[in-house]
């Protein structure tokens, strides 16, 4: 390294040196080392479940929900990615009517990914499996609020495939993020605040680098008058307490029909009592000092402004914790609490007319909801009319299934096509997933009544979006 060349800068020519042997090995040789990586990372559990405890402060339950996640996304992208991305036939069009087309995707050489410090293995894992996957290598930089696990990523790597330098890790703040947006990576992928997403899409406007972002939620729960309402305040509570609330697809808003508004409030309230946050609680602390001013001043402004605190309060903000769920009610829609993203384990309730209604309130903020309708009749229509985003009925969650699935507005640019998928956890009819224009996902059928439907389109896209470009070709003749 030059005594000018910034450690990001050399590190992306030391994943771009490395790539085109790693994109000759092909899928199949590829997935085999991912998987190889997949079972290191497995035998070494212990290490990053004490990191997870340790820098993002979370509890054991939540840092082995966080690592199920995170296999799975590498599982996946290992096993799929010759499939989702191999070439196939598109029509010419009546111009080259006697030529032969084909799509294929091809790597894009060395992306940059800039990971969160609230999944700070799962949500940089996703973007890192999937390119590595398509054969692009990857510069990783983790928060600075969880350096450590970034290097245990790629030290696990190491060990997998040390014969493949193609995943590179560099740590520091926020100034060593643009520099690695400024290095000559070919694409960013970003995971944090809208603030420092306009930042990233800025440091990297001068070279056109792609970016994708992933930039925050603002997700709600609509609850019908003919819903489960002790399914719905599970679901409400585990949305918006796991991981002590701090998740960009976690419940912050639940809008509930009027006729069982009442019912709603006092389970919630009576349940939420039930659930700690602490070192030995069911959710551990807040990873940044600073998140607590956030939760502090949304509690104590929608208090101002007449809402009622059914259970905890401004008491249960005790750092670095909050001791306890706090809910919400009656909270007008244009305080902070509605607004702006809490992150942490505060809900806000409020009355609504119907499910309609609350579908609509959830449709009216900045970000681009994902969340969930609770109905028993219903209930997917009133989903389908969520904004772009993951919208399952009777249940939450589903996101984390399906990293390309994201909304609109504050919430993302990160949609390599229009999506919807609609769930049918108990029964149900086909539906048809539509992707890029002249392909369609075959019909999801339910197997049995009871089935859980988890439609397997999560890392097309982002296989895609993430790891390689695509190139068409024209040949001679049909």
């Amino acid at each position: 390294m030059s005594g000018h060349e910034s450690p990001d800068a050399a590190a992306v020519c030391r994943a771009r040196a490395a790539a085109p042997a790693w994109d000759a090995l092909g899928h199949r040789e590829r997935g085999a080392r991912l998987l190889r990586w997949r079972r290191v990372m497995t035998r070494r559990l212990d290490e990053i479940i004490g990191l997870l405890e340790g820098e993002a402060g979370k509890v054991r339950a939540d840092a082995l929900i966080e690592l199920a996640a995170a296999f799975d996304h590498l599982g996946w992208a290992a096993r799929n990615a010759g499939p989702v991305l191999r070439r196939r036939s598109v029509r010419s069009g009546l111009l080259m009517l006697n030529q032969r087309s084909t799509v294929e995707y091809r790597p894009y050489g060395v992306i940059g990914v800039i990971g969160p410090w609230n999944y700070p293995v799962h949500t940089p894992l996703g973007s890192v499996s999937y390119a590595l996957a398509a054969g692009t290598a990857v510069v990783l930089k983790p928060s600075e609020h969880t350096p450590q696990t970034g290097r245990w990523l790629a030290d696990t790597f190491a060990e997998a495939v040390p014969d493949s330098p193609v995943f590179e890790v560099v740590t520091g703040d926020g100034a060593t993020g643009a520099a690695l947006c400024r290095s000559g990576v070919d694409k960013v992928a970003f995971t944090g605040s809208p603030g420092t997403g306009a930042r990233v899409l800025e440091a990297c406007a001068p070279t056109l680098t792609p970016v994708l972002l992933e930039i925050g939620g603002k997700d709600a729960l609509v609850v019908a008058e003919d819903a489960d309402v002790d399914a719905a305040v599970e679901a409400a509570l585990w949305g918006g307490c796991s991981n002590a609330g701090q998740s960009c697809a976690g419940i912050e808003r639940v809008y509930v029909a009027e006729g069982v508004h009442e019912r709603f409030l006092q389970r919630i309230a009576r349940r939420a009592r039930d659930i700690e946050g602490g070192a030995d609680g069911d959710y551990g602390r807040m990873a940044v000092a600073g998140q607590l001013d956030v939760v502090r001043r949304h509690i104590d402004d929608a208090l101002a402004r007449g809402a009622r605190a059914v259970a905890g309060g401004p008491e249960s903000v005790v750092p670095p914790y909050v001791t306890g769920p706090v809910v919400l009610a009656d909270v007008p829609e244009d305080a902070d609490a509605v607004r702006e993203e809490t992150f942490g384990p505060v809900l806000v309730v409020n009355r609504v007319r119907d499910a309609a209604e609350g579908v609509a309130r959830a449709n009216a903020g900045a970000y681009g909801p994902g969340g969930a309708v609770f109905a028993r009749r219903g209930g997917v229509r009133a989903a389908g009319r969520g904004a772009p985003g993951p919208v399952p009925a009777h249940r939450h969650g589903e996101r984390e299934r399906r990293p390309d699935l994201h909304g609109r507005g504050c919430t993302a640019l990160r949609r390599p096509w229009p999506l919807r998928v609609r769930t049918y956890p108990r029964g149900g009819r086909a539906t048809r997933v539509r992707g890029p224009a002249g392909h369609h996902a075959p019909p999801v059928r339910p197997a049995a009544r009871g089935a859980d439907l988890r439609p397997r389109v999560a890392g097309h896209g982002a296989l895609r979006a993430v790891g390689a470009a695509a190139r068409r070709t024209v040949g001679a003749g049909r």
